[in-house]
Protein backbone atom coordinates (compact mmCIF):
# COMPACT_ATOMS: atom_id res chain seq x y z
CA UNK A 1 0.00 0.00 0.00
CA UNK A 2 1.35 3.37 -1.22
CA UNK A 3 0.61 6.75 0.81
CA UNK A 4 0.29 10.02 -0.79
CA UNK A 5 0.11 13.56 0.56
CA UNK A 6 -1.63 15.85 -1.79
CA UNK A 7 0.36 18.88 -2.55
CA UNK A 8 -2.33 20.78 -4.47
CA UNK A 9 -5.50 21.01 -6.24
CA UNK A 10 -5.72 22.57 -9.70
CA UNK A 11 -8.83 22.74 -11.75
CA UNK A 12 -9.08 18.77 -12.75
CA UNK A 13 -5.80 17.41 -11.61
CA UNK A 14 -4.25 16.84 -8.23
CA UNK A 15 -0.68 17.04 -7.40
CA UNK A 16 0.59 14.04 -4.95
CA UNK A 17 3.76 13.63 -3.26
CA UNK A 18 4.73 10.25 -3.05
CA UNK A 19 6.52 8.59 -0.07
CA UNK A 20 9.88 8.66 -1.75
CA UNK A 21 10.00 12.28 -2.23
CA UNK A 22 8.63 12.24 -6.17
CA UNK A 23 5.15 13.82 -7.20
CA UNK A 24 2.72 12.53 -9.55
CA UNK A 25 -0.39 14.53 -11.14
CA UNK A 26 -3.62 12.38 -11.10
CA UNK A 27 -7.04 13.31 -12.64
CA UNK A 28 -9.07 14.94 -10.00
CA UNK A 29 -11.94 12.44 -10.85
CA UNK A 30 -9.99 9.45 -9.75
CA UNK A 31 -9.92 10.51 -5.87
CA UNK A 32 -12.55 10.63 -3.42
CA UNK A 33 -14.61 13.82 -3.43
CA UNK A 34 -13.82 15.88 -0.33
CA UNK A 35 -10.07 16.11 -0.23
CA UNK A 36 -8.29 18.82 0.49
CA UNK A 37 -4.64 20.19 0.42
CA UNK A 38 -2.73 18.54 2.89
CA UNK A 39 -4.74 15.13 3.54
CA UNK A 40 -3.32 11.99 2.97
CA UNK A 41 -4.33 9.22 1.02
CA UNK A 42 -3.43 5.60 0.29
CA UNK A 43 -3.68 3.52 -2.53
CA UNK A 44 -4.81 0.01 -2.94
CA UNK A 45 -6.46 -2.23 -4.89
CA UNK A 46 -6.53 -0.24 -8.02
CA UNK A 47 -8.25 3.18 -5.99
CA UNK A 48 -7.23 6.38 -3.73
CA UNK A 49 -8.65 6.39 0.06
CA UNK A 50 -8.55 9.31 1.85
CA UNK A 51 -6.46 8.33 5.25
CA UNK A 52 -8.33 10.51 8.02
CA UNK A 53 -6.58 9.18 10.82
CA UNK A 54 -2.88 9.81 9.43
CA UNK A 55 -4.57 12.94 7.82
CA UNK A 56 -5.41 14.74 11.10
CA UNK A 57 -2.25 13.17 12.92
CA UNK A 58 -0.17 14.98 10.40
CA UNK A 59 -2.18 17.99 10.98
CA UNK A 60 -1.59 17.93 14.94
CA UNK A 61 2.25 17.02 14.37
CA UNK A 62 2.64 19.81 12.05
CA UNK A 63 0.31 22.65 14.37
CA UNK A 64 2.35 21.47 17.73
CA UNK A 65 6.10 22.07 15.67
CA UNK A 66 4.87 25.85 14.73
CA UNK A 67 4.12 26.37 18.47
CA UNK A 68 7.72 25.09 18.71
CA UNK A 69 8.77 27.50 16.30
CA UNK A 70 6.66 30.76 17.29
CA UNK A 71 7.24 30.15 21.35
CA UNK A 72 8.74 32.65 23.04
Amino acid sequence: MKRFVIERIEENCVVLECENGSHVTIERKSLPKRIKDGDVLFFGEGSYFLDEKETEQRRRRIADLMKDVFAE
